[in-house]
């Protein structure tokens, strides 16, 4: 077994125990594992132990590793900032893009996603946290976005996504989870159908499934640490 398949073992653990803790069930959750500034070499390794959805931070590089791995049934997540000028190759190279925050950024990839494609499943990036550094729309505009949003017939708005700030305070975590949980809870009673909850990394998983994280973003403690700066 490779070090990537034993700490795919370990993580799949980790949400398996997270879960029961919470009285919920672990299929409830997906794992996205991070492969940002690694090779393909080492997705294939991850996909090789079961994985199937990969999540990237950088439009080229993720492009790159889609067409290497393209023989592959894989899932591919856009999770990083994105800008105006990379929204073409993201849109039809990426199954998933987790970081709208802002109605321009949607509608260039609603022009640009491929008409024989299907929709470019898609998540709103809040900032729950408030900092003036951290990308996300604020709490008290996600409404009107997610219904911007949802109105793109080339997009599916599937639900949030959230970065809070660093910090051990596992109850401050669970503080900014529960507000991005209620967050899409109040867009679902206004009529949108999401069903994703995308919060929760390497450090944080544990907090953030309790506060009904469905998807959870992992590339530490699968891949190591990065394996190049960017």
């Amino acid at each position: 077994m490779t070090s990537i398949a034993f700490n795919l073992q370990a993580v799949r653990r980790r949400i398996a125990d997270a879960a029961h803790a919470c009285g919920r069930h672990p299929d409830d959750i997906r794992l996205l594992a991070v492969s940002k500034t690694w090779p393909a070499e080492c997705v294939a390794e991850a996909a090789d132990a079961g994985q199937t959805a990969f999540g990237e931070n950088y439009a080229q590089e993720g492009a790159d590793k889609v067409a290497a791995l393209a023989s592959r049934a894989l899932e591919w997540h856009f999770i990083g900032p994105l800008q105006s000028n990379k929204t073409r190759l993201v849109a039809n190279a990426f199954d998933w893009v987790h970081s709208i925050d802002r109605l321009k950024i949607a509608e260039r990839l609603a022009a640009q996603r491929d008409p024989a494609r299907p929709p470019l499943n898609v998540c709103l990036q809040v900032n729950v946290s408030g900092e003036a550094s951290k990308s996300g729309v604020a709490p008290e505009a996600v409404a009107a976005l997610a219904h911007a949003v949802a109105a793109l017939s080339a997009l599916r708005l599937r639900g949030l996504m959230s970065i809070p700030e660093p910090t051990d305070d596992m109850a401050l975590l669970r503080q900014r989870f529960a507000k991005l949980r209620m967050l899409r809870e109040a867009l679902e009673r206004d009529g949108l159908a999401l069903d994703t909850l995308s919060m929760g990394m390497s450090h944080d998983l544990e907090p953030a499934i309790a506060e009904g994280a469905t998807l959870v973003r992992v590339g530490t403690a699968i891949f190591g640490a990065r394996s190049r700066a960017h």
